[in-house]
């Protein structure tokens, strides 16, 4: 799979001397989705600007598809498109008229049947005689993905997509992103709906201040990050942990009625039959015994807090 977008020595400071992006290089695949996660201030909106030609570079280089963002920002800009979080829409305007008109600034030519098949998709075709002032936040929201798709490109950059909306605008959007992949197009989202991008991402890249902690594809990052917790299930409640187990690294919680044991998925020797072993020797009793994966969320905040 080939680099669709190339980030080399990316740093973005702004006139008030805040550093946005320091010396950041990562790389998007063609035809990946790829959610792009880090903490409020971490430089998401700004990477996403910068690949889209809102805001300029103070210094790097930035090519999408082989063009380059600065000197050839016309072909580069033709590629991507962008549903930002603000609901910046012209309210008089029809839908119809929004998304024409957005696909001949990009100077495509007119195509009445892909518009159509466009705002079909979006649940918009019935609306699309409606002025953009007469309708809800979630359909504007859908007409702001329909505008950003007018000019087919190859590239859309989602910035917190769901931030808001219904579970139908979601489920739907979520549909659109995984057609939209079959076709060849990149997807490059960010949102605070952690259980979002570890259910629809291919690879999850993790920026905080400025850069890129890491790029890894999701499931090699949860077995290499990730943990899983033994919990027992005690027959009787204990007031403490016994040595026997304590030494293992077994903790007692839920006022005593349940064993954790945490271990690392990425390690051969998990420990349990360790575990096992000891609650047989110290004679205890349980009812059940079941693991628990860390979630995405988890090795998210583990890594911020680490950095």
């Amino acid at each position: 799979m080939s680099a669709i977008v190339k980030i080399q020595d990316l740093t973005k400071r702004y006139d008030d001397g805040k550093l946005a992006l320091n010396d950041l290089s990562v790389e998007f695949m063609r035809g990946e989705i790829i959610a792009l996660l880090g903490p409020n201030g971490a430089g998401k909106t700004s990477l996403i600007s910068i690949i889209c030609g809102l805001t300029t570079i103070s210094d790097g280089l930035v090519t999408v598809d082989g063009f380059d963002i600065q000197s050839n920002y016309r072909e580069a800009r033709s590629l991507v498109g962008l549903v930002p979080q603000e609901l910046m829409l012209e309210p008089f305007e029809t839908v119809m008229g929004t998304v024409s008109l957005s696909r001949g600034l990009f100077g495509q030519a007119q195509n009445h049947e892909y518009v159509e098949g466009l705002l079909s998709r979006l649940s918009l075709w019935e609306k699309r005689d409606s002025p953009i002032r007469e309708l809800s936040g979630g359909m504007k929201r859908r007409v702001l993905i329909a505008k950003a798709l007018s000019h087919e490109p190859k590239i859309l950059f989602l910035d917190e997509p769901t931030a808001g909306v219904d579970v139908d605008l979601r489920r739907d959007m979520w549909r659109l992103v995984k057609d939209l992949q079959a076709e060849g197009v990149t997807v490059i989202l960010t949102t605070h709906y952690i259980e979002e991008a570890e259910e629809i991402a291919d690879r999850i890249a993790v920026i905080n201040e400025g850069q890129i902690l890491l790029v890894e594809d999701k499931s090699i990052l949860m077995n290499r990050l990730g943990k899983k917790e033994l919990l027992i299930d005690l027959s009787e409640s204990l007031i403490e942990v016994p040595q026997g187990l304590a030494g293992l690294g077994v903790r007692l919680q839920n006022g005593g009625r349940q064993l954790s044991y945490s271990y690392d998925m990425a390690t051969e020797k998990s420990g349990i039959p360790e575990v096992l072993g000891a609650l047989k020797i110290e004679g205890i009793g349980f009812s059940d015994v079941h693991t628990e994966q860390s979630s995405l969320e988890d090795i998210f905040i583990e890594l911020v807090a680490e950095r």
